[in-house]
Order: structure tokens, then sequence, then C-alpha cells
């Protein structure tokens, strides 16, 4: 049993560290052999230690790079900068972005490295977690049915967690709509305060 819990990590480790496709196979096939908790447990410890080895890597090949960065890149570097921790937890919460594609970019970004763990360990693991129970939540309506069929995602267990991962993965959409109509807000307010101020100044003269 502690072989392969131990198994369980490092092959996540290694597949979050290469960019190896089909890590969230490894995570599945954890929540149908270890359950939810030490599933998510032993799957988001090799995510963190995988995803720091590849942040660390990248990180120092950007760093040893000669070439000129772009006028645009160094917009971006400076407003991340300007709200590092809330674009960093976004990024790892949302899986719209890939995983081993967001180490990279905050590796790029210059993302401190206290930064990276904490949202790695905390906003990687709520996917985790989602991923996890459903990969048990499989296991165990196949092992209740005795088949594998389509109707085995119209069970609890199955379409909660696919539930959670579709709310995560919306939350660009409905995070971008927010900022829109506040924009909006923002410009009529600017466009109506010069007819305030007119008419205010009308009554001050009378």
């Amino acid at each position: 049993p502690i072989l392969a819990r131990l198994a369980q990590v490092v092959i996540v480790m290694l597949g979050i560290s290469t960019g190896i496709p089909g890590v969230i196979v490894l995570i599945f096939a954890g929540g149908m052999l270890f359950g939810i908790v030490e599933g998510t447990m032993l799957s988001g410890l090799g995510t963190t230690l995988g995803a720091t080895i590849l942040f660390l890597a990248s990180r120092s090949a950007f760093a040893h790079g000669t070439g000129g960065v772009p006028m645009l890149a160094e917009r971006l570097r400076a407003g991340y900068h300007a709200f590092p921790f809330s674009y960093t937890m976004f990024l790892r919460l949302v899986p719209f972005f890939p995983f081993g594609g967001v180490t990279v970019a905050l590796a790029w970004l210059r993302c401190p490295l206290w930064l990276f763990l904490t949202a790695t360990a905390l906003g990687g693991t709520v996917m985790i977690a989602f991923e996890t129970a459903l990969g048990a939540g499989l296991a165990d309506t196949i092992a209740r049915e005795g088949a594998v069929s389509l109707s085995v995602f119209a069970h609890k267990r199955v379409i909660l967690p696919l539930l959670g991962m579709a709310v995560l993965a919306l939350a660009p959409i409905v995070l971008g709509q927010l900022r829109r109509l506040g924009k909006k807000q923002d410009a009529r307010n600017a466009s109506a305060r010069p007819g305030l101020q007119k008419s205010a100044d009308l009554e001050n003269g009378e």
C-alpha cells in the first residue's frame, strides 16, 4: 500500500514536470484506487512537486535568455505585478488554462516562489479534488452496476464533480461579463457628470 501511494505521487510529479499529456488520467486513477480524500492529497502532492520543478527550470531558462522582450509582453508583466495574487489564483483555479502552460507563464511573469507554491497547493488542489472525486465516483458506480455505460454519468457522485468543473471553466466568461458591465457603468457615470456639474453651476448662479 505504501509503495502504491508513493508511486501515485512520483508518477504524477513526473507527468507534470515533463509536460507529458494525460496526467488527468492518473488523477482519475488516484480517485479510483485511494478514494476522494487520500487520492486528492497524493495527486495534489505530486502535482505541487512536479509543478515546482517545471517552474524553477523555466525560470532559470528565462533568466539566461538573451533576447529582448516585446513591448506588449512588458505591459502584460506590468499588469500582472499590479495584482499578482489575484492573477495567480485566477490562473490556477480556472481549468480552461493548461496546467503546464500556466506554470511556464508564471515563471516568465516572475511570480514569487512563495506565491506560486501557495496558488498551486490551494488553487490547483481544488481542481484536482473535482477530478479525483470524478474518478472515485466512476469507480463506485461501475462497481455497483457491474458494467461501463453512459448511465454512470447520471449518478450524483459523477455528475456533481462534472458540474463543479463546469462552474470553474465558466468563471472567466462570468468575470469578463462583469468587467464589461462595470466599464459600461463607469462610462455612463463619466458622461453624466458634465451635465450634473452644469446644472449645479446654474443653480449656484441663480
